[in-house]
């Protein structure tokens, strides 16, 4: 899979896509391509994560899920609007669904996969 720019996504991330099937399915095709890119700076390989899809209902984005071993990084356009950003926090396993408080990133800081890579990195190695 070619790597999308992070510009891309976050221009498909502010713009809404309830009620909007391409957009939606656009979000999610980006999201999930810029989920593999910020895994391979956490150093994950293949079988380290999972990747999953929500597709939720019309009325909303749904959610694209990272989650490893140690973090939980989660993609959805909020109702409280597109500068909310995205949601991550740390967990303990694959089957931990609640973890580590809640922590949100501006989609902008994805700009920067390897600043974002290190500041989980740290929080979930007890160094942030």
């Amino acid at each position: 899979m070619k790597a999308i720019k992070a510009s891309t996504f976050i221009r498909t991330a502010r713009c809404n896509c309830s009620y909007n099937e391409e957009a939606k399915r656009a979000f999610h095709r980006q999201a999930a391509n810029i989920l593999r890119q910020l895994a391979v700076y956490l150093g994950y390989k293949d079988g380290d994560f999972d990747l999953r899809h929500n597709q939720g209902g019309i009325a909303v984005s749904g959610e694209i899920t990272l989650h490893s071993d140690a973090l939980y990084v989660q993609f959805s356009q909020s109702c409280l609007g597109p500068d909310m950003g995205f949601m991550w926090r740390t967990c303990r396993g694959r089957k931990d669904y609640t973890g580590g408080p809640n922590q949100w990133m501006k989609w902008e800081s994805l700009e920067d996969l390897p600043a974002v890579a290190r500041t989980m990195l740290n929080e979930a190695n007890g160094t942030g």
